[in-house]
């Protein structure tokens, strides 16, 4: 297979199937292929046929998994580790949305037997937003860094484009947005900074079988402090979000998930040239994650998030959502 097409089956075809099948048929065939999608809702296969008429519609799940080198696991929270562990069993790689499973101890087992034949799908790994901070901060631009700040917010959740999702997305089992959005951000901090670690947080819950409408937290990547605040309703914004890493000699951060900025020396802040509105970066992302995934499927060494760093992160998500 070093050298012939990588067939990526998709389980799953709300929202993200659907973003990322369509990337898939982007690309070069050579390259990478769609071998086939599945979803337990009839209702969901229907659209895939009428959208993606060319995309093999499979029985069941492992249909979807016996037809692919890698498979990508689109589906509610709760199910990620069963499609993983069954991909896995069938000698098959996998890529999968975050969070990498609900339950942490389960997550901890798959992570220790799984070794590297997974990663998840955090897009930060192939931002060029995010390649820009790093070489600031390479560069020495912000000096020696002292803490990180992360800040979300939501006029509703679930957010607008997600409502056909809200059966999980907004109850507290599988949904929320710590899980969705912030843990993202807390990848970030991994990546760039250290292994996160000393959680001191909480997540309040003031609606009866619904997800957090508010968290706060502190931590640490590395050796940084980070702070950590998120809420629903408290902005006309449908999403906005910052990730700031503060130095003794500058800062840098990252604004709704792709301007790049950093901050000179009379207080302005400065985009870098290159910045893009979130809806014309994430293509380029999400082809460079593409080729991560060619690459995992292959055996060969990649960029995209591993399944230790999705479980420090899961770690946390969960920790705060528990305190």
């Amino acid at each position: 297979m070093k050298n012939a097409s990588v067939a990526i089956g998709v389980i799953g075809a709300g929202i993200m199937g659907e973003r990322l099948l369509n990337a898939i048929l982007q690309q070069e065939p050579d390259l990478l292929h769609a071998c086939g999608i599945w979803d337990p809702a009839s209702t969901a296969m229907q659209r895939m046929e009428k959208t993606f008429p060319q995309v093999p519609r499979m029985a069941d799940a492992s249909a979807v998994i016996a037809a692919s080198d890698c498979v990508y696991i689109a589906s509610p929270p709760a199910s990620h580790l069963d499609h993983a562990r069954a991909a896995l069993a069938a000698g098959k790689s996998f890529f999968g949305e975050k969070p990498l499973a609900i339950d942490v101890a389960d997550a901890r087992a798959f992570v220790a037997q799984a070794g590297n034949r997974g990663a998840v799908n955090f897009p930060f790994a192939s931002s060029f937003a995010v390649a820009a901070i790093k070489d600031w901060i390479e560069k020495g631009e912000i000096g020696r860094p002292r803490r990180i700040e992360i800040d979300v917010g939501f006029a509703a959740w679930p957010r607008p484009w997600q409502a056909d999702a809200v059966g999980w997305l907004d109850r507290p089992m599988q949904g929320g947005f710590t899980r969705e959005v912030v843990s993202h951000f807390l990848f970030l901090s991994r990546r760039l900074v250290g292994p996160l670690h000393g959680l001191s947080g909480k997540a309040s819950f003031p609606e009866a079988g619904k997800s957090e409408r508010r968290i706060a937290a502190t931590l640490r990547a590395g050796d940084l402090p980070v702070t950590l605040a998120g809420a629903v309703g408290e902005t006309a914004k449908d999403d906005h979000n910052i990730w700031m890493l503060e130095g003794d000699r500058g800062a840098v951060r990252l604004c709704d998930w792709s301007i790049a900025e950093r901050r000179l020396p009379d207080g302005a802040w400065q985009r870098a040239a290159d910045a893009l509105p979130n809806e014309q970066a994430r293509p380029l992302a999400l082809k460079r994650q593409l080729e991560g995934v060619v690459s995992l499927a292959r055996g060969e060494p990649h960029h995209l998030a591993t399944l230790a760093e999705a479980l420090n992160v899961q770690e946390i998500v969960e920790g705060i959502l528990a305190g």
